[in-house]
């Protein structure tokens, strides 16, 4: 789990810098009118490595501790030496993929700023459904389903909240992530798209 960890720690470091330094912040968010018009392209990688506040860093450092750590596990199983590369690449172009819905609808909006790995937490825990669809998720340490009923559900809020786009969350963020992340994992290994079927088809409510 080497490289989760040096996300979770990369992370929190700057996002804790971050805090303290508003230049940074600013400098770091994800900004669209400033990578359009200012070519800041950086903003695309960086605004995932920053976040609102400590609440927002971390429920996303949570998230990537438990499911990063078994993707980062699951990508070298199947890949072998070269799945820790692959597991980089899904959560840092998860980021810039998961913003670039925001950049176009955005880009003319100077006013308009993002910030937080959400994306890519989000690319991960889909990668983590899409191999492993019936394992539990649980909500709280409370709530739990399988992760393939609580991936619909989550897709399902997303769509519709941002479609609303009324309460300062990204949450298309959110939904090009999980996208991604599924995307990702079936063109890296393709068998993924039967083996979820069969397992889903499989489920039993009261098993």
């Amino acid at each position: 789990m080497i490289i989760t960890y040096t996300f979770i720690a990369i992370t929190v470091v700057v996002s804790m810098y971050a805090f303290n330094n508003a230049s940074v912040l600013s400098g770091f968010m994800m900004n669209p009118y400033m990578v359009a018009n200012r070519k800041q392209y950086f903003r695309l990688v960086t605004s995932g490595f920053i976040h609102k506040d400590h609440m927002h860093l971390i429920m996303n450092m949570i998230s990537l501790y438990f499911f990063g750590g078994v993707i980062e596990q699951v990508f070298k199983s199947l890949f072998g030496d070269v799945g820790g590369l692959y597991f980089i690449l899904l959560y840092l172009f998860a980021i810039v993929f998961s913003d670039l819905p925001t950049f176009l609808k955005h880009r003319n909006n100077p006013g308009y700023n993002s910030l937080g790995a959400s994306g890519g937490v989000s690319a991960v825990i889909f990668a983590f459904i899409i191999l492993l669809p019936l394992e539990k998720i649980c909500l709280y340490y409370a709530f739990c389903m399988p992760g393939f009923i609580l991936g619909t559900l989550y897709v399902i809020f997303s769509y519709y909240q941002g479609r609303k786009a009324n309460d300062g969350i990204n949450h298309d963020a959110h939904l090009y992530g999980a996208l991604f992340g599924m995307i990702f994992c079936i063109v890296l290994y393709p068998e993924a798209v039967r083996n979820f079927i069969q397992q889903v088809m499989s489920w039993r409510l009261f098993d």
